[in-house]
């Protein structure tokens, strides 16, 4: 890969993350699913979803659960920094990036928690897609898989 298009790669993997969370935090659902692969899995500790329609079904119940005032958008607040991709291949790649999540309730605690992705992404029809992610929680409870991207970094494993 040129080192220009590795830099657009990164970019677009980057944003991709990025955008996980703003869709996310707004429940839009329908453009949050469009940001896996078809077959991808997904382990936020809510257990494992296998597949898009899987993904979307448990981000949104987690964001009913937190959306206690009903304001339909912001019940929480997902930053995402220290974005880190390393190539595997042309056509796939590893990450992982900082979470620090945080809830808008005024009524509730502020942290929800801190933890850090570990992301496998693919290029599909020329776009990068999650296909595969795993949330490492670091505080409030313990919760981590290890490794690098690009060396032994632990993600899910499809489980049928």
């Amino acid at each position: 890969m040129e080192r220009i298009e590795r830099l657009l790669a990164i970019e677009e993997i980057r944003n991709l993350r990025i955008k996980y969370g703003h869709l996310l935090d707004t429940n839009n659902a329908r453009l949050l699913g469009e940001l896996f692969t078809d077959d991808a899995v997904c382990d936020v500790g809510r257990g494992q979803w296998e597949g898009r329609s899987a993904i979307v079904d448990g981000l949104s119940s987690a964001f009913v659960e937190y959306d206690r005032t009903d304001t339909g958008a912001y019940p929480f607040h997902h930053v995402i920094t220290n974005h880190w991709v390393e190539f595997t291949d042309p056509e796939t790649a590893e990450g992982r990036a900082y979470l620090v999540d945080l809830q808008t309730d005024p009524t509730q605690d502020r942290w929800i928690l801190l933890g850090t992705y570990a992301d496998e992404y693919r290029l599909e029809s020329g776009v990068w897609l999650i296909s595969r992610t795993r949330l490492d929680i670091t505080w409030p409870e313990r919760s981590i898989g290890g490794g690098l991207p690009g060396d032994r970094l632990v993600l899910p494993t499809i489980a049928s």
